[in-house]
């Protein structure tokens, strides 16, 4: 983590993005249970209609309704919820101009696509508005009904554009219940009690897009979280063993003479070339974290740090990088 402390601390609504093949869709849900911790009741969304939630939790696909698909530790619940863009089209249209029915008919003519299509910062505004909705929403006795709400979003290079919907819907309507609608959204977005955080590896290409998304986020006066390094490849080499590997200096003819010790007689050439040939890639990739991770360290945001799990994802792996986030300071 940087200097900063961390930024979650009173936040509500935390939109989780990143370059695809981050993991941010893991990173959102590990973060869910995390913040559900402690007995709290988290809500997390996806608005992209990829069911990558269901298949997460190991739940069959989520219908267009909130489910728990989690208890957290320490007694939290996390609900989910997979937004479909016709179904909320239809409920916009049933809240805000009382059309249930002519909703209906849209959709079975087709027209919901042809709505979305025409306006497509219309199905930005219904799908951040299911979420904004989520985050207001109030129990009878007046307290909230979910302590936060994490939203699976778009990728960066869709992010600014997804959430700055006063923007998208400014040719569309500049007075009426769309235009009220996107308000509201957008008090949300910009509260302090939203922040964006972005998922990245520590490789270029997502490095350069997390940075861009934050300029981008900045510049439009939209809130930013915190950067999540995601997946990262710890070095299992000491510094001369990696510095002689990066350098190609390693002895093939002493780790062969120690396969052999060792009773692998045989193959030991082979053995050993290969093993010269993955140690000089984990010297590049070692090198290549560093140089990124100091082009992370410009950025004024606090990071936290999710390592590779050897055995791959599965449940039992999203509990722990839940964990690995609440011993960061980011619940």
């Amino acid at each position: 983590m940087s200097a900063k402390d961390t930024d979650w601390d009173g936040v509500r609504l935390h939109v989780v993005t990143g370059k695809g093949g981050t993991g941010k869709t893991t990173v959102a849900a590990a973060l869910a249970l995390a913040l559900a911790a402690g007995g709290r009741k988290v809500l997390l969304v996806e608005v992209e209609g990829r069911q990558g939630i269901a298949q997460l939790f190991d739940c069959p696909p989520l219908p267009y309704e909130e489910r728990k698909v989690a208890v957290a530790p320490e007694g939290g619940e996390v609900y989910a919820l997979a937004i479909d863009t016709e179904e909320a089209l239809i409920e916009y249209l049933e809240m805000f101009y009382n059309l249930k029915r002519a909703g209906k008919a849209m959709s079975k003519l087709g027209l919901v696509d042809f709505v979305t299509t025409i306006a497509p910062g219309l199905r930005d505004v219904i799908l951040t508005g299911k979420t904004s909705e989520s985050v207001r929403r109030r129990e009878k006795n007046g307290s909230f009904v979910y302590d936060a709400v994490v939203m699976d979003a778009p990728p960066t290079g869709r992010i600014t554009k997804f959430l700055n919907v006063n923007d998208e819907v400014s040719g569309l309507a500049k007075v009426g219940p769309v235009r009220n609608h996107a308000d509201t959204v957008m008090k949300v977005v910009r509260s302090p009690e939203t922040a964006v955080h972005f998922v990245t590896l520590l490789e270029e290409m997502p490095v350069q897009e997390t940075m861009d998304g934050i300029h981008d986020l900045t510049e439009v006066g939209l809130p930013v979280g915190g950067v999540i390094v995601n997946m990262e490849h710890p070095p299992v080499l000491g510094a001369d063993e990696l510095a002689a590997a990066a350098a190609g200096t390693l002895d093939q003819e002493e780790i062969v003479r120690g396969l052999k010790a060792a009773g692998l007689e045989r193959d030991a050439e082979p053995i050993a070339a290969e093993l010269i040939r993955e140690a000089t890639e984990h010297a590049q990739r070692t090198a290549l974290q560093k140089r990124e991770k100091e082009r992370l360290e410009g950025i004024d945001r606090p990071r936290y740090v999710l390592p590779l799990l050897p055995d791959g994802m599965d449940r039992a792996g999203l509990y722990d990088l839940a964990e690995a986030l609440r011993k960061q300071g980011a619940a």
